[in-house]
């Protein structure tokens, strides 16, 4: 039986990634929506589906019961961001329509904040999944594999440096721009600490791109993961760009706002997104992702771990699409039988992830007890 997968946001920057993974799949049929329904129409006449797609105009601001009702969906996906500014109706619009949910959310609040729904999904056998995306599903699914390998995981600090020339979405920025130079909490020496969006500067050596910097973000791991992983210490989570430039303008820009000369960058973010693409003769298509891991080994010593994704092509944002496009598909072919309302953990496993991503310009890095 062929099953209808919505998209909202589907012709957009993780969406239309989406769509063009699911559109060949042969049990599912797409319904591709957005605010635009000239802009849907254009990007499904352009899909090479096994089943054919529908456009569907859709604006989340509004009610969006009615459109699912008329639609019928069996799954959704939800890219539409930014999730740090908005609540659940989505998901509960799938709840009264009797749909799966998955969005891409990478707001901690939203993301940790899912579980509200646990007992109403599991009475309609439906399964709702927030942050099915890099966090914390990729970071939840290498904290699993690597911590066996401890007697003792404590320290983990990794983050992603993005390709100046990808698709960038204004939803992705606005994200970002909400914490920058705002305080928010995380575990560092045992303790809660403060600390500041894309602040707690600091560079990375990759293999491949070279010396990349970083400045901390606010995600869900940062809520989820002190509880899940008994005995950690200390947990950093960054991001920073490529083109050094524009890293160094935010951060410093970011003092402006812990110092509350200026209340939030959120406004700004049309304009510094179209700044951004003014440099793009200038960087690359190459992204990345790294997690260092250290501990106590077995044999009592010191240890650690560290691995890398290296994404050329422009091919990094399938990274954070993939957990979406390997839950819609094991939904629709009845792999999963899972049902509640969770954050994005235990449903993939690392092998599964990095194997979906086989054949994409990605390259896995791994060494051992590096020294830092």
């Amino acid at each position: 039986m062929v099953k209808r997968v919505l998209i909202i946001g589907g012709y957009g920057n993780f969406g239309s990634y989406i769509a063009r993974a699911l559109a060949a799949e042969p049990g599912i049929r797409l319904l591709v929506a957005g605010r635009s329904l000239d802009k849907a129409n254009r990007f499904v006449s352009q899909l090479r589906a096994a089943a054919e797609p529908e456009p569907v105009a859709l604006d989340i601001s509004a009610d969006i019961t009615a459109t699912l009702a008329a639609t019928r969906p069996d799954i959704l996906i939800h890219t539409t961001g930014p999730f740090q500014t908005q609540g659940y109706a989505v998901a509960q619009a799938c709840l009264r329509q009797r749909c799966h949910y998955i969005d891409l959310a990478d707001a901690r609040g939203f993301v940790a904040g899912i579980g509200r729904f646990d007992q109403e999904a599991r009475q309609k056998g439906l399964l709702i999944v927030s942050g099915a995306s890099s966090v914390p599903c990729l970071t939840a699914a290498l904290i699993d594999d690597y911590r066996p390998r401890f007697a003792s995981l404590e320290n983990i600090d990794y983050g992603i440096t993005a390709a100046q020339q990808t698709n960038r979405g204004l939803a992705t920025l606005s994200a970002i721009l909400s914490y920058v130079g705002k305080p928010f909490t995380t575990l560092i020496d045992g303790r809660r600490a403060r600390v500041y969006g894309w602040q707690g500067l600091h560079a990375v050596n990759y293999p491949r791109l070279g010396r990349r910097l970083f400045g901390c973000c606010d995600v869900p791991d940062l809520e989820l993961f002190p509880e899940r992983y008994a005995g950690l210490r200390t947990l950093r989570f960054a991001a920073g760009t490529e083109i050094r430039l524009l890293h160094l303008g935010l951060w410093l820009i970011s003092w402006l706002v812990r110092a509350r000369a200026l209340s939030s960058l959120e406004a700004w973010a049309p304009k510094l997104l179209r700044l951004a693409f003014l440099f793009d003769a200038f960087g690359s298509g190459r992204s990345g992702f790294h997690m260092f891991l250290s501990g106590v080994g077995h044999d009592g010593m010191a240890k650690s771990e560290r691995f890398f994704m290296i994404a050329g092509s422009g091919h990094g944002p399938y990274i954070p699409c993939m957990p979406a496009i390997l839950l819609a598909k094991a939904l629709a072919s009845g792999e999963v039988s899972a049902s509640g309302a969770r954050a994005c953990l235990d449903l993939i496993d690392l092998e599964t992830y990095l194997g979906a991503l086989k054949g994409l310009d990605i390259e896995i890095v791994r060494t051992a007890d590096a020294a830092p």
